[in-house]
């Protein structure tokens, strides 16, 4: 039986805030990945990119998804989880995947300083061709996909409740 519930999607979709409220409505645990891959290298993922290099970043997030293993827990991903196709195979073999999907205007508004964010992505890229590199992957991994454009934290966690329970 699949314990976990993973939370996909663009960086400031909302997964940390979400998987909190999630994890305290279900009684389970809360990891998020970006955290776990910080203090296993003792620094921000910003200077992890900087110093390591995009692919090698991509690399380590893989390697610290698979090792892991979690049961009863909301995981809440790196937005570029999806590019390590063993970590998604690993994550979705415990967990139903949810998508959190929102425009790119919205991303855009939320997420400040792309740069101090800690986000992988190839110098001269630009959001927008992040956004539809990795929406379609997104998309691949999804078991259910919430629309939480211009919904609050508690209603995107509600929208997944509703979700999960016609499952």
């Amino acid at each position: 039986m699949k314990s976990n519930i993973v939370l996909i999607g663009m960086p400031a979709a909302g997964k940390s805030t979400v998987g909190v409220l999630l994890a305290k409505s279900f009684l389970k645990d809360f990891v998020d990945t970006d955290l776990v891959i910080q203090r296993k290298y003792g620094c921000t993922l910003c200077n992890i990119i900087e110093k390591e290099g995009t692919d090698a970043f991509l690399k380590i997030e893989n390697d610290v998804i698979c090792s892991a293993d979690y049961s009863s827990s909301v995981i809440a991903t790196g937005g570029s989880a999806v590019y390590g196709e063993e970590a998604m195979r690993h994550l979705r073999s415990s967990g139903i995947t949810v998508y959190l999907r929102l425009s790119l205007g919205e991303i855009e508004k939320r997420i400040g300083n792309i740069h101090t964010r800690g986000v992988a992505m190839k110098n001269g890229t630009s959001l927008s061709e992040l956004y539809s590199e990795r929406a379609p992957l997104y998309e691949k991994y999804a078991d259910i996909t919430i629309d939480c454009e211009g919904l609050t934290a508690e209603q995107c966690v509600e929208e997944i409740l509703r979700q999960l329970l016609k499952l």
